[in-house]
């Protein structure tokens, strides 16, 4: 798909979700990416210390399945990510499946922005939540961009 939905597509209440089990894998190549080598997330012995007893995922890994869930679904493709608010309200664990659902709450068709209610859950327990904002295109700004 090259184009996701266009902002006259869209209403209040559309959802989509999108769903990933973390690997030890995943968390490693997080971590290099990202630069956080934070040994609560790649060391078995440190995390074991801590109020997690083991390794945890970084909050900003599951964060980006929100990202995956907009770029991919709804509005998918060619939409805009602005803004992101988060809390972190649970640990997600190696061989938790993380979903990631977004949810319009708002637009304003005006300025071509649409608000999302967003949640990570791990069996139904809320482990992200938050809102975003997002910049949808038009139909018309898209042909005359095409033009």
């Amino acid at each position: 798909m090259q184009q996701g939905y266009y902002l006259e597509d869209l209403e209040i209440g559309m959802t989509a979700s999108f769903s990933k089990t973390v690997t030890d894998a995943d968390i490693v190549l997080f971590s290099g990416v990202s630069g956080d080598t934070n040994p609560v997330h790649i060391s078995q012995e440190f995390a074991e210390q801590t109020m997690f007893k083991g390794r945890i995922a970084h909050g900003m890994l599951s964060a980006g399945f929100i990202s995956a869930a907009f770029g991919t679904k709804l509005p998918g493709p060619g939409c805009i990510y602005l803004s992101q608010n988060l809390r972190f309200r649970a640990p997600v664990k190696i061989g938790d499946t993380v979903t990631a659902r977004v949810t319009i709450k708002k637009m304003d068709q005006e300025r071509r922005r649409v608000t999302f209610d967003t949640t990570c859950t791990v069996r139904e327990r809320v482990v992200v939540d938050g809102e975003a904002l997002l910049m949808v295109a038009s139909r018309a700004e898209a042909s005359q961009a095409a033009e």
